[in-house]
């Protein structure tokens, strides 16, 4: 039985935990364009990314994660960022360097690709909220 009252609105907070958390948090402020949140986080590092804070935190802090270990970091989980022009960010990024994982192409959502992080998580970059109708596959 489900309980419709729970009061849970959905995510408040995500965060990576990764290997070095100086560098991802370089990757994350430098070459994906996110801002530092100025508060200081022990082990940790924030960014201000309306409406869900984001973090990178060390891998060592509990449950103490062994990446490496891992076929893929953040397996059955799926990260999406979003821009305003899909596009504009794609090819930023590519010029920074990052790992494109799947290149751009026009789906329900926009603009969207994929890139992976300094650990190997893959997030998705989409444009919009809203799916676009006639991108959607039939219904079954």
């Amino acid at each position: 039985m489900s309980n419709p009252n729970t009061g849970i609105g959905g995510p408040g907070f995500v965060a990576l935990q990764v290997r070095d958390v100086a560098a991802a948090a370089d990757f994350y402020e430098h070459k994906v364009g996110l801002k530092r949140d100025p508060l200081v986080f022990p082990g940790a590092v924030a960014f201000q990314s309306p409406p869900i804070p984001f973090a990178v935190i060390s891998a060592a802090a509990p449950p103490r994660l062994d990446l490496d270990s891992l076929p893929t970091p953040g397996a059955g989980i799926s990260l999406w960022f979003k821009a305003a022009d899909g596009q504009a960010a794609y090819n930023a990024l590519s010029e920074a360097g990052v790992t494109i994982i799947k290149p751009p192409f026009d789906g329900p959502f926009g603009r969207t690709f994929v890139f992976a992080d300094l650990d190997g998580y893959p997030i998705t970059v989409y444009e919009q909220d809203t799916p676009i109708a006639d991108r959607l596959p039939p219904p079954r």
